[in-house]
């Protein structure tokens, strides 16, 4: 195949196209990279810190079926993940190939069993951040050839664009329902992994104080719960 001729047609794609100005461009243009590119499905999430154990808690969008996304934390593939553990090192592209994977335990083997069930064993994740410092990650997989070094430096320009872009759109979404000084230092000290008893003694407030900033955080953002809150305000940007 001619790969230089492939990415021409990629790039001609793209520059037919108007800048994605809502989230059904963003996952348009997307998907147009994964059949450009021969990839199964794309992934975007937020930077994973050392607190989240489930992918599900990051994901900001994807093409992934949502089965394919609980069977992924019904196994509790993401906690040990070596592919995890590298994104949160990581300032620069890299490629994968889950076959060539070291296999240390069962859970590599459920990992290697999942993707290749899923045909996704290998691809690319692109680190990405947008002008406020909103940290994420984009990724293509599937079961085609490894990505030469033409595709990653289309993957990763257009990857950056995209993921400023979602960004940007996701805090315009949320403008009118901004969030107190108070309320992102809780939801702060909460993605950190602190108590609403830690909170308290760290911010010099009550117990009942810090859950009725959580509280009030979790209704204008449109959540049913601790976590979920924390996770959204990391995809929109406004904690890291």
């Amino acid at each position: 195949m001619d790969v230089t001729r492939q990415d021409r047609g990629a790039l001609e794609i793209a520059s037919r196209t108007e800048p994605p100005t809502t989230e059904a461009d963003i996952f348009t243009a997307l998907q147009s990279l994964v059949m450009a590119h021969r990839f199964r499905h794309f992934l975007v999430m937020a930077l994973p810190g050392a607190t989240v154990r489930q992918l599900s808690e990051v994901v900001m969008m994807t093409d992934w079926p949502a089965t394919l996304l609980r069977r992924y934390d019904a196994a509790s593939l993401f906690t040990g993940s070596p592919i995890i553990k590298r994104l949160r090192r990581s300032t620069v592209p890299f490629v994968f190939d889950i076959g060539l994977l070291p296999r240390k335990d069962e859970k590599s083997d459920a990992a290697l069993e999942f993707f290749a069930h899923a045909r996704l064993k290998r691809g690319i994740y692109i680190p990405v951040h947008d002008a406020r410092g909103q940290c994420g990650v984009v990724g293509f997989g599937g079961d085609r050839e490894p990505v030469s070094h033409e595709e990653m430096k289309i993957l990763t320009f257009t990857a950056a664009d995209l993921f400023a872009r979602l960004c940007a759109i996701r805090r315009e979404q949320i403008a009118g329902e901004r969030l107190s000084r108070r309320e992102i230092e809780c939801l702060s000290w909460a993605a950190a992994g602190k108590t609403t008893l830690e909170m308290a003694q760290i911010l010099n407030l009550s117990e009942y104080t810090i859950n009725h900033y959580l509280n009030r955080a979790s209704r204008k953002l449109n959540t049913v719960n601790r976590v979920q809150t924390v996770a959204q305000a990391m995809r929109a940007g406004l904690i890291h």
